[in-house]
């Protein structure tokens, strides 16, 4: 309930507005008479955004990739990232993305959520003139349910030749089967809740999901009738949600609970909320998903849980709290300004062409004055009885402060002509250099507005996914690579640590430059491939077809094996094999002169090579020869130096005792002298 409060309170009438300001509208007054347009600054800011972003994210099969945490987790890595994008994709997820984007840059954060689904399958299947045996076989099962039975008695003549009563059954059955699937959803802002000191997910006291269901789901998800009955909608316990609601809908519901006649069918509140509860009495707090329904928050439910299942995607979060600010809680006020200068300069030029008139009381008619036919007579009773008012034309002068003002817009949010592409003047008479490093500065807002999705959002997303297929799967799933194979792959033996690293962003290049990097790395390993062969250690015939794959898809060409076929390191193998063998047979089926040839070519090729290493040999030898005789030479020369040393000694020690009459100690210097160093 506090969660409740602190949203409703501090958080939700930013949104509302927000959310009004998008749809076009303002705070400020209207006159009657004058012009009401609206500058829908917000709108059209975020929807220049929209498109980069949704570029940068799916512009590439591989926006997230699992990081392996040791050698045994390579290739469980590589498959869970191959696994998840196949699931992320075949659950809409261009869809999701656009939900969370939107509600990121309009209500301060978008709201994924990922958990698994377990449900019922149901198959009627109708049957026709069965015999008692096949009736008893059909109906025994326990996920029969028989909808309708019709029992027919025929008389029918036995193996014995006597008349017996046969019965036959007409039948309808519904079959059941468990089933489950992982589900990723976008949850709108007003059913979701923080307390007020949460700073993150993880840190968070207590995170709810507040939103209805209808009573007939609850029943199906194992609750009974009697405990659900009497819960109560959201309109029952706040109007807060309901104008959020509305804001979002742009209409509300015009039913209520009394007029819907089936019980199963009526709305009741049901809230998740995720929190570390000691539930036990160890004194050691532990996840826990606890279900309430209604609007006072009925306990129906609680159970323990390995994680919190919302991802919060940000375009500016803000350090140390929950909620960081959003594209239209930096655009609302110029939003105003821009709309009153607009209905400035409309109401200015309506009348410069259409201006107030003065008229003397009684001397014009008014019906006349009043038709605005274009060449129409009005009957005056004396000259000069009508005078227009000047209004002096200042629109012109007001267009500059609406340009200052789309130039503050601009700062605030990174959307300009130039970083959108559509500046006829200011990147005119420009090198391509310099076009190029313009757009890219321009557009550095919208690269770290997708740095914080990626690093919030999307890696909390794509971790979770990974966890609930860990925890759900059982048994193993198909999975399409390359649009046309199928391999087998088993969620259960990765590892859910691994780490996830986002490959969209700042620092990860423009298309043109991804483009041209891989044709350069596609022209070395063609080069290395045709030097070195398929055994070379560097290229391999897989590497080269990720490549070309690669290059199709920057180019917008996502079936890639319509033009080359899947290559992977197995068949790559079995590929070398055959050619192996294929060498084989051919060298047993040439013929002899050609045999006789092939040997003589490797007797002189044997020949050779033991010549070659002879010489080696003899060069080595030579070499090793060469070095003794060397130090045979440092060996005497510094003997010789060592003598010369002793006399230069014996010298300098006469020439002193003689000048100065001191002794030298001869015998004590070359003690010194022959300490090995």
């Amino acid at each position: 309930m506090d969660s409740v409060d602190f949203v409703e309170s501090e958080i939700a009438e930013d949104r509302i507005k927000a959310q009004r300001y998008f749809d076009g509208e303002v705070d400020i007054g209207e006159e009657e008479g004058r012009s009401k347009v609206v500058a829908t600054k917000v709108r059209d800011t975020i929807r220049a955004i929209k498109p980069s972003l949704m570029r940068v994210f799916l512009s590439t099969d591989k926006p997230v990739e699992y990081v392996p945490r040791g050698p045994e987790d390579v290739q469980a890595a590589e498959q869970a990232t191959e696994y998840m994008h196949y699931v992320f994709n075949e659950h809409n997820g261009y869809r999701v993305l656009n939900d969370a984007f939107h509600d990121a840059l309009v209500k301060k954060s978008g709201i994924v959520k990922v958990y698994w689904d377990n449900y019922q399958e149901q198959e009627t299947y109708d049957f026709e003139n069965l015999n008692e045996m096949e009736y008893r076989v059909i109906t025994m099962d326990d996920d029969v349910e028989v909808i309708e039975s019709t029992k027919r008695v025929e008389m029918t003549i036995d193996e014995m030749g006597m008349e017996i009563e046969s019965p036959y059954y007409d039948l309808k059955i519904a079959r059941y089967k468990d089933v489950g699937k992982i589900c990723i959803e976008s949850v709108p802002p007003e059913e979701f809740f923080v307390d007020r000191n949460a700073r993150s997910i993880d840190e968070a006291y207590a995170v709810s999901h507040r939103t209805e269901m209808r009573i007939g789901d609850l029943i199906s998800m194992g609750y009974d009738y009697e405990d659900v009955k009497d819960l109560t909608g959201l309109q029952h316990s706040d109007t807060f949600s309901e104008v959020e609601e509305f804001e979002r809908r742009g209409y509300e519901e015009d039913y209520s609970d009394e007029d819907i006649q089936d019980p199963s069918m009526r709305l009741v509140a049901v809230t998740e909320v995720y929190m570390k509860i000691d539930v036990t009495g160890s004194g050691i707090p532990t996840l826990q998903k606890v279900t309430l329904g209604g609007a006072a928050y009925k306990l129906l439910d609680y159970m323990a849980c390995s994680h919190i299942p919302f991802a919060v995607f940000e375009v500016d979060p803000e350090p140390h709290t929950f909620y960081g600010r959003s594209v239209a809680d930096l655009i609302i006020n110029d939003q105003d300004a821009s709309t009153a200068m607009l209905r400035g300069v409309l109401d200015n030029v309506a009348l410069t062409n259409s201006p107030r008139i003065e008229i003397l009381d009684g001397a014009v008619n008014i019906d006349d004055l009043l038709n605005n036919e274009i060449g129409g007579i009005i009957r005056v009773k004396q000259p000069g009885a009508i005078q227009p008012q000047a209004i002096p034309f200042v629109a012109g002068q007001t267009l500059t402060a609406l340009q200052y003002l789309d130039m503050e817009i601009e700062n605030k949010t990174g959307v300009t002509k130039a970083s959108t592409g559509l500046s006829p003047d200011a990147l005119q008479n420009v090198t391509a250099a310099a076009v190029n490093a313009t757009v890219q500065a321009q557009a550095g807002q919208i690269e770290v507005m997708a740095r914080n999705l990626a690093e919030g959002g999307m890696r909390k997303m794509f971790t979770l996914m990974l966890k609930v297929m860990h925890e759900n799967v059982d048994e193993q799933q198909m999975m399409r690579v390359a649009g046309a194979e199928y391999v087998p792959v088993d969620p259960r033996s990765w590892n859910v640590t691994m780490d996830v690293t986002v490959n969209v962003g700042l620092g990860t290049g423009r298309e043109e430059q991804k483009l041209a990097a891989l044709m350069q790395a596609f022209q070395v390993q063609s080069q290395i491939m045709q030097a070195y062969g398929p055994g070379n250690g560097i290229v391999s015939l897989t590497q080269i077809r990720n490549t070309l794959a690669d290059i199709l898809a920057l180019n917008g060409i996502r079936n890639s094996t319509r033009y080359f076929n899947p290559m992977n390191p197995q068949i790559e193998q079995q590929m070398m094999m055959q050619q192996q063998q294929a060498a084989q047979q051919q060298g047993q089926q040439a013929d002899p002169q050609a045999q006789a040839y092939l040997q003589a070519e490797q007797m002189k090729a044997q020949a050779k090579a033991q010549t070659d290493m002879a010489k080696m040999q003899a060069q080595m030898q030579k070499d090793q020869f060469k070095l003794q005789l060397d130090a045979q030479k440092a060996a005497a020369d510094d003997d010789r130096a060592r003598d010369k040393m002793d006399q230069d000694l014996l010298i300098s020690a006469a020439e002193i005792l003689g000048k100065y009459g001191t002794a030298v100690d001869v015998e004590r210097i070359k003690q010194m002298q022959a300490v090995p160093r």
